[in-house]
């Protein structure tokens, strides 16, 4: 009875093609955005604003960039963190090389750069695709920040290669709280997801969708393949790029070569495919995943060590903590290929059938 579009009825075409065109979704991201606008930055700690929600933020932004080319263009990449370090470099290179230039502008200009790496290196999938694509965008994480680090104009010639981000100030408002960071880092993935969302509804999004489906026929029905194809890699750098600039400036403060490693490359994929693939909320929701549940693991051990008076050391929960996640991962492949949103689409289901048998 909740949940149920039942005499919610379409006079107009545009009313036909809203994003959210369900009462009760609307109404729920209303109150989603006016919880993460005005209670989390009153109420939460500094703990929960400066480790746990900026970088949940920050990572459900670079997810979506690779959702974008795996999930609905079907194109594979392992270099999403050599792209979000080209975003970091180049958004302290363009503060520090003009001034008074807008951060926001550096964050765009940097995104952009990213994109132009990304198309450099989604060439190779006009020719290959699957694993050897993969293998060749893992090309590029190596590539990548080998340059960063062997050139030194990207890190302005820092001798020890860690280079502190500079302040963010907007029309003279400094971002230098947790609280401040975390609501910038919130406006620009919500404004950033906003458009990803009415991208997959667009002719490009039907583009990459098809690509995904059936190469063959759609080259057949008109689709250019090598525009589509270096386009969805333009625009997951892009978001890639802008993830990489925002984990530099609002969640760690330093731009070093090391933060964006083959690791973190792997654990956007693994919130992809946990989260689910072809989704805008399954990247929240893989992200949220991936950040939580070290968090629980570390609790559920204290909680053992208390009840049982048994220690268990942290070597023995990191080492859990990957088990859990590769039995995840091999669960959602084979059980269930579209993740969290999939069950999270399941249950929306039900619920418009509830009270009623399904």
């Amino acid at each position: 009875m909740l949940y149920r579009e039942a005499g919610q009825f379409k006079s107009t075409y545009a009313q036909d093609q809203q994003i959210f065109p369900i009462l009760q979704d609307r109404v729920a991201i209303a109150i989603l955005l006016a919880v993460a606008f005005l209670l989390v930055p009153a109420f939460g700690n500094q703990y929960w604003l400066g480790a746990i929600l900026t970088p949940f933020l920050i990572f459900s932004l670079a997810a979506l960039g690779l959702n974008i080319l795996t999930g609905y263009a079907g194109q594979l990449s392992l270099g999403t963190a050599a792209f979000m370090a080209v975003g970091a470099f180049m958004t302290y290179n363009f503060v520090l090389r003009i001034p008074g230039i807008p951060i926001l502008a550096a964050f765009v200009l940097a995104g952009l750069c990213a994109a132009a790496v990304g198309i450099v290196f989604g060439l190779p999938s006009v020719r290959i695709k699957g694993f050897y694509l993969a293998v060749a965008t893992l090309a590029a994480q190596f590539f990548v920040l080998w340059v960063l680090q062997r050139v030194g104009w990207f890190s302005n010639y820092s001798t020890s290669g860690v280079i502190t981000a500079q302040e963010i100030a907007i029309l003279g408002y400094r971002f230098d709280t947790p609280a401040k960071k975390y609501l910038l880092t919130l406006a620009v993935v919500a404004a950033m997801a906003l458009l990803a969302k009415n991208l997959m509804r667009s002719e490009t999004g039907r583009a990459f969708m098809a690509v995904r489906d059936m190469d063959v026929a759609a080259s057949v029905v008109g689709i250019p393949m090598m525009k589509t194809k270096l386009l969805a890699f333009a625009i997951s750098s892009f978001y890639a790029g802008v993830a990489g600039a925002l984990h530099a400036f609002t969640y760690l403060g330093t731009v070093e070569p090391e933060a964006y490693s083959l690791d973190l490359s792997f654990r956007i994929l693994f919130m992809v495919i946990i989260g689910g693939v072809g989704s805008i909320l399954g990247s929240f929701l893989g992200a949220g995943f991936i950040i939580l549940f070290p968090i629980f693991l570390n609790l559920a051990s204290g909680w053992v060590s208390g009840l049982f008076g048994v220690e268990i050391s942290f070597a023995v929960v990191s080492n859990l903590e990957v088990i859990i996640f590769g039995g995840l991962i091999i669960f959602f492949l084979i059980a269930e290929p579209h993740g969290l949103a999939r069950l999270w689409q399941i249950a929306k289901e039900k619920l418009r059938l509830w009270p009623f048998p399904h």
